[in-house]
């Protein structure tokens, strides 16, 4: 497995250690994903903390604050975890940060080219250590709105929310089974240090 070192080296050795993953690689790898993934990966993500919102609201709707005040925490918390964190902690240790004219699956290097500063290689597999970590933290806005449905479907059950639960799970099926081991993961640059690649089974793929 060779070394990212060179990711930092001038732009001769980056195209090096381009060519070096591409033959270790065995589906293809992209240093500009196509539209369509970057439309599927953003539309599902989006979508899923949308319905996970709205289900946490109507969930909740027997209480006067209390499914307002859930549903906009989770808003709040899994955008800003996925569009405002990512770009300013995990992005710019990232491979894709430092490739030329590259486009990640999010699209989320450019924007943190422009919000933050380089970080280290090395530092990328980070994003997977300790209870707090990123990666986690992801999970976390997948998980939430599922977990919380469970007991609003109990005692405030109606056809609606029912279906927005189905839905969610859907989204988080198609996010585990199509979009990260056939869209996203598998074309991936930052698969050999990426955990979440690792947790996937695609590193040899």
């Amino acid at each position: 497995m060779s070394s990212w070192n060179s990711l930092t080296l001038p732009s001769g050795c980056v195209m090096k250690e381009e060519m070096l993953l591409e033959k270790q690689a065995k589906a293809k790898l992209y240093t500009r994903y196509p539209l369509s993934s970057l439309l599927i990966y953003n539309g599902s993500t989006v979508l899923h903390f949308l319905l996970g919102g709205i289900g946490i609201i109507l969930g909740y709707s027997f209480s006067s604050w209390a499914g307002y005040a859930f549903g906009a925490l989770y808003l709040a918390f899994s955008f800003v975890e996925m569009y405002v964190m990512m770009p300013l902690t995990v992005c710019p240790n990232c491979v894709y940060y430092r490739m030329d004219n590259s486009l990640c699956i999010s699209g989320l290097n450019v924007i943190s080219k422009k919000i933050a500063k380089e970080g280290d290689p090395k530092d990328f597999p980070k994003r997977g250590q300790g209870l707090f970590c990123n990666n986690n933290l992801y999970m976390a806005a997948l998980l939430v709105p599922m977990i919380a449905m469970i007991p609003a479907l109990i005692v405030n059950f109606s056809f609606l929310l029912l279906a927005i639960f189905l839905a969610v799970v859907g989204l988080l099926l198609f996010r585990f089974f199509v979009i990260f081991p056939k869209i996203a993961c598998v074309h991936c640059y930052a698969k050999y240090k990426c955990p979440q690649a690792e947790a996937m089974g695609v590193r040899n793929m």
